[in-house]
C-alpha cells in the first residue's frame, strides 16, 4: 500500500524492504515488477534500482532479460532503472563486487539514447565501474567516442584521470 502514497511513501516501501534482513532474499521477479509499477521522477527511480532492482539482480533474482526488456522501453524512468541498476553492480556501500561484464553489456544498449536522466545513468554506472576496471572504462570511451554524449565522455573522463566526478 505504501508505493501507492506518492514518493515518500515509495521510499519508506524500498527502505523497509532493503533493510529487513531478508527482504532482498525475498524479492520475486512479479514482485519487484509490482513495487516498480509507475516510477516516473528520478527519486523512486533510483531509489528502487539501488535498494532492490539492482541488488535482486546482483544476487540472482531478477533476470537479465527483465533489465534488457526496460532499456527497450520508449518510457525515459525505464531506460534509467535499467541503466542505475549497475550501481548495485559496482559501488561497494551498495554492495557490489564489480561487473565489468553486465555493466558494460547494459551501457552498450544506450551509448546512443539522448535523455538527459538516461545519460546521467550512463555516466554514473561507468563512474561506478572505473574503481574496478580502469581500462575497461577507458576502452569503451574509445570505442564509443562518436555516439557517447558528451557530459558522460567528460565526466567520465575526469573521473579517470582525478578519481572525482568533477
Amino acid at each position: 500500500r505504501l508505493i501507492d502514497d506518492g514518493p515518500w511513501g515509495r521510499l519508506t516501501a524500498y527502505e523497509l524492504i532493503a533493510y529487513h534482513p531478508g527482504g532482498v532474499e525475498a524479492l520475486t521477479p512479479a514482485f519487484l515488477r509490482r513495487l516498480g509499477r509507475g516510477v516516473a521522477d528520478w527519486g523512486s527511480v533510483d531509489t528502487f534500482a539501488c535498494y532492490l532492482a539492482g541488488p535482486a539482480w546482483r544476487e540472482g533474482r531478477l533476470p537479465t532479460r527483465q533489465i534488457h526488456a526496460w532499456l527497450r522501453s520508449r518510457d525515459r524512468w525505464q531506460r534509467r532503472l535499467a541503466v542505475v541498476c549497475t550501481v548495485a553492480l559496482n559501488v561497494r556501500a551498495r554492495g557490489g563486487s564489480g561487473d565489468v561484464r553486465r555493466t558494460l553489456a547494459v551501457c552498450r544498449r544506450v551509448v546512443s539514447d539522448r535523455d538527459d536522466m538516461v545519460i546521467k545513468a550512463l555516466s554514473w554506472a561507468l563512474r561506478s565501474l572505473v574503481d574496478w576496471d580502469r581500462g575497461a572504462v577507458a576502452a569503451f570511451l574509445v570505442e564509443h567516442e562518436g555516439a557517447l554524449a558528451a557530459r558522460v565522455t567528460r565526466e567520465v573522463r575526469t573521473k579517470l584521470r582525478t578519481g572525482r566526478k568533477i
